[in-house]
Order: structure tokens, then sequence, then C-alpha cells
């Protein structure tokens, strides 16, 4: 029974590794996607760092399977053909919801502020255990209070002003981005438990950028190799970190981690990114952000000390 135990805890210990390690990496992505995004449109970027995320994959993919003793394939250990409907089936549908929350986050941006928009996109903190709760999963008491600090927190890194917050034109774009990219969590952890981790990260991405192309006409937008040429060191970094090593690790991190605290671990993605503007680029914080940062911490840790396991 004890070495039981210690398995589970050295799971647990590996998925909150790789979902902090994943959420470093966000923290540092958003400066080169602002960057590539001064020559390429949303969708175009999307798709190009979402394609480039599945050819990052493929070598570690083949690695694996030789590590495990299998040939190399497409579909690996899924040989039978429920199997791999089911794991093209979680690809195409946490893809989807990926795809379309970016795609959504990034016309709400355009007509709300950042601190609010910030803040609308974290409510997936919140989302994810109502949502968890509707499906049966139940979430303990401590994990509740958690995801509810680590959404008040977010609001204070947001420099949120409470007394005139207001919806307005442009940030149902943003709840919707919210509502989505708490679907998409809940996917990778269904599917997880069900496929391949990381052929279900790299179908993500494929579907995730065949969406990006399909919505690109309808917007009018147009890609062409020059933006692509310009965009380049910021596509790479987030096409092979951001997507192919971030959100393959948060595929790992939800394997063995509780979906609502997988949500609080990720949040951690927005206080790095704050840390990181103060530490690298000189950026002031004021005691409001630090705060912010202190709060989402403390809900991290409580979200630890609760009682939850992954089935």
């Amino acid at each position: 029974m004890s070495s039981l135990s210690g398995f589970r805890a050295s799971r647990s210990r590996l998925g909150i590794l790789a979902l902090l390690t994943g959420a470093f990496i966000w923290g540092f992505a958003f400066s080169a996607q602002k960057k590539g995004m001064e020559h390429m449109g949303p969708c175009g970027f999307n798709a190009v760092r979402s394609f480039i995320g599945v050819l990052a994959l493929i070598p570690c993919i083949a690695l694996l399977d030789r590590l495990g003793g299998r040939r190399p394939g497409l579909w690996g250990s899924a040989c039978d053909k429920g199997s791999r409907l089911r794991l093209l089936v979680g690809g195409a549908m946490c893809g989807l919801a990926l795809g379309s929350a970016s795609l959504m986050q990034q016309v709400g941006i355009q007509y709300s502020s950042v601190g609010k928009a910030g803040f609308l996109t974290a409510l997936y903190i919140i989302l994810v255990p109502i949502m968890a709760q509707v499906l049966g999963r139940r979430t303990p008491p401590a994990v509740w209070g958690a995801a509810v600090m680590g959404l008040v927190g977010s609001g204070m890194l947001c420099n949120l002003s409470w007394g005139s917050f207001s919806l307005q034109r442009g940030d149902g774009w943003l709840l919707g981005c919210a509502f989505l990219f708490a679907v998409q969590i809940l996917f990778v952890d269904h599917f997880v438990a069900v496929t391949d981790c990381f052929r279900l990260a790299a179908l993500q991405f494929f579907f995730a950028g065949v969406l990006s192309l399909v919505v690109m006409p309808l917007t009018g937008e147009v890609l062409h190799l020059s933006q692509v040429r310009g965009a380049l060191g910021a596509l790479l970094f987030c096409g092979v970190l951001s997507s192919g090593v971030a959100y393959t690790l948060q595929c790992v991190g939800q394997k063995y981690v509780h979906p609502v605290v997988a949500t609080l671990l990720m949040s951690l993605e927005s206080v790095i990114s704050v840390l990181g503007g103060w530490l690298v680029l000189g950026q002031t914080l004021t005691l409001r952000e630090m705060g912010g940062c202190a709060v989402i911490f403390l809900a991290v840790l409580l979200a630890q000390l609760a009682p939850v396991r992954k089935p």
C-alpha cells in the first residue's frame, strides 16, 4: 500500500512540474506573440504557430515510440479502430476549443482594456470547477476557495477597477474565450486518460491550425510569405515552445492532476509574465500587482494542501 501511495505521489509531482514548466513558458510567450502580431494577422499567426507545434512534436513522438519498443507510426499504441477514433475525436475537440478560444481572445482584446481583457480571460479559473461539478467531478471546498482566491488575485494583477467595472462591446468575445479555455481544459482532462497525450497534443495543434485557416478568408485576412519571414522568430518561439512544449506539458500534467488544481497552476502564467517584465524589461510593479501575485501564489499553495487526487 505504501509503495502505491508513493507511486501516486511521484506521478502527482510529475504533473505539477509539467504544468509549472508550461506556465513558465506561457508567461514569457506574450512578448513574442505581441512582436509577431506586428507582421501578421491573428488567424495567420495562430495557424502557422499551430502547424510549427505539430512539426516540433513529430520527432519527439518517433523517439518515444522507439524507446517504448514500438515502430514509429501515425497511431502508436492505438491499434484498434475504437482507440484510433477516440484519439482523433479527442484531438479535434481539444483543438477546436483551443483554436476558437485563441481567436475570440484576439478579437475581444481589440475592444477592451488590457486589464479587463486579462481578468475576463482568467474567468476560466472559476468556470472549470463549476463545469466539473456539473459533470459530476467533485471539487473539495478548499479547492473551491483556492479558485475564488485565484480569480481575486487575477483581478488585482490586471489592475482592474472594481467600482467602474462594466461589460461593453467586445467583452462577450472575452467571456466566450474564457468559457472555451475552460472547455479545452476539461476536454484534455477527459481524453488524456484514454489516449497517447503526445499524439493528442499534436492533433490538437493540427485542428487549431486548420480552424484558423478556415476562418481567415471570412475576416478578409491574407497570409503572405513575407509576413512569415518578418515574424519568424516569434513564430518559432510560440510554435516550438508555447505550443509544442507548453501545451504538450499541459496534456502530460493533466494526466495526473485534478483539472481545477491544474487550472490554478496554469494561472501562474500571468504572475510569471508580470514578474518577467519586472526582471527583464525593468517595468515597475505596483503594490496592488505585487498583492495580486501573492494572492495567486497562496491560492496555488492552498490547492496543493487540499486532499484531492486524480482518479
